[in-house]
Parts: C-alpha cells; sequence; structure tokens
C-alpha cells in the first residue's frame, strides 16, 4: 500500500502563488505517474495536470500558463506550482500516484483564493 500525502494548500489572496507537494511512500516512485486534480464545492473533481514517469505534463486548459508540475525522484515527492490565483481555483487539491493497475490517492489540501 502506498501513501499519498498533500502539503502546501491555504489561503492566499488573488494573483498569489502557492506550492502544493505530494509525497508518496513507495521505493518505486519514479515509475508513477503523478496526477493533481481538484474538487469545488458542489462540483465535480477534475484533472488539474499530470507528469508521467518520462516527465511529459499535461494541463487542464484553465490553469496552462500558470500552474507547473514537476517531480522530484530523489525525493519521492511531485509538486503543483500555483500561479496568478483566482478565486475560482478555490478547491481541495488531490494528489494520485497511478501505475495502471494501482492508483493511490491522498487526502486532499484546501487552496482558498479569496481577498
Amino acid at each position: 500500500q502506498v501513501q499519498v500525502v498533500e502539503s502546501g494548500g491555504g489561503l492566499v489572496q488573488p494573483g498569489g502563488s502557492l506550492r502544493l507537494s505530494c509525497a508518496a511512500s513507495t521505493s518505486i516512485f519514479s515509475i508513477y505517474t503523478m496526477a493533481w486534480y481538484r474538487q469545488a464545492p458542489g462540483k465535480q473533481r477534475e484533472l488539474v495536470a499530470y507528469i508521467t514517469s518520462g516527465r511529459s505534463t499535461n494541463y487542464a486548459d484553465s490553469v496552462k500558463g500558470r500552474f507547473t508540475i514537476s517531480r522530484d525522484n530523489a525525493k519521492n515527492t511531485a509538486y503543483l506550482q500555483l500561479n496568478s490565483l483566482k478565486p475560482e481555483d478555490t478547491a481541495v487539491y488531490y494528489c494520485k500516484a497511478d501505475r495502471g493497475t494501482f492508483a493511490y490517492w491522498g487526502q486532499g489540501t484546501q487552496v482558498t483564493v479569496s481577498s
């Protein structure tokens, strides 16, 4: 069983930045695709970004140019840099470690964008 733990959420003003971290307890972290999702109140969970084992990345249109996903395999950690935040980015952000047959979710970290 892989444990996935997110951190770094908080309250930020519009236009501000945050960096979310996602640590996974596995010795084979490098083969996992790491993904960030978010879920706003009353809405479905949506994919924000993912990064493959080969470091290919993909982003939702709503965050392109503002968010950046990265990974540090030596630290078993993935990151999501959130810049130019908007109130509509307010949500619980979840990390998923995925290697096809097996996928593991974290408990989420709250991001609130408000003045």
